[in-house]
């Protein structure tokens, strides 16, 4: 398996690079979301989040409401730019993000632990919150760990040792680290 994207991704696959300014402007959605579920003691929130999150990691921003509005609306009328990064690790923290929404979920939903619950939102909005303000991607860097100790195996992300790397041999093919046409 490699990490290099070669024609027209799938529906069902995520993006390789990603847009780190789109991760960070969704986790700040995510923060919201979150803090309003706790604040204004809304455990039905934690269904949207989980939906988000499942949306994500399954088909990159294409079918999560959250991602469509930061790319289609937020980033272009704010005039932020694309910054890319490898997308694996950013699949991986959106994984680890969906599984303490959906443990949100169904500790509130299912069984009524909203207490429990919030505690395990907290987490989230802890991560989100770090990636959102400081641009420090904790399940990425859990990620980096697991590639290191080698449980994630180096295939999966070629890229992720040294993404600068890959810009220069995009670069030397005349492309951006999208796959795109660089400008003449």
């Amino acid at each position: 398996m490699t990490s290099v994207t070669q024609g027209k991704p799938g529906f069902f696959s995520f993006p390789h690079p990603f847009n780190e300014n789109a991760a960070r402007a969704v986790s700040g959605g995510v923060v919201l979301m979150a803090a309003s579920a706790i604040v204004f003691d809304q455990p039905w929130i934690t269904i949207l989040l989980t939906y988000g999150y499942i949306a994500r990691i399954a088909t990159g921003p294409r079918l999560s409401p959250l991602a469509i509005l930061v790319n289609k609306v937020v980033l272009p009328k704010l005039g932020i730019p694309n910054k890319p990064v490898a997308g694996p690790p950013k699949r991986f923290a959106a994984t680890v993000g969906g599984a303490f929404s959906l443990t949100a979920a169904v500790l509130s939903l299912g069984f009524g632990l909203h207490g429990a619950a919030y505690a395990v939102l907290g987490g989230l909005i802890f991560a989100a919150g770090l990636e959102s303000i400081f641009g420090y991607c904790l399940g990425c860097k859990i990620f980096s760990i697991l590639m290191k100790i080698g449980i994630i195996p180096e295939s999966v992300c070629e890229d992720c040792a040294n993404f600068e790397e890959r810009a220069k041999r995009m670069a030397q093919r005349g492309l951006r680290p999208d796959g795109t046409q660089l400008a003449d």
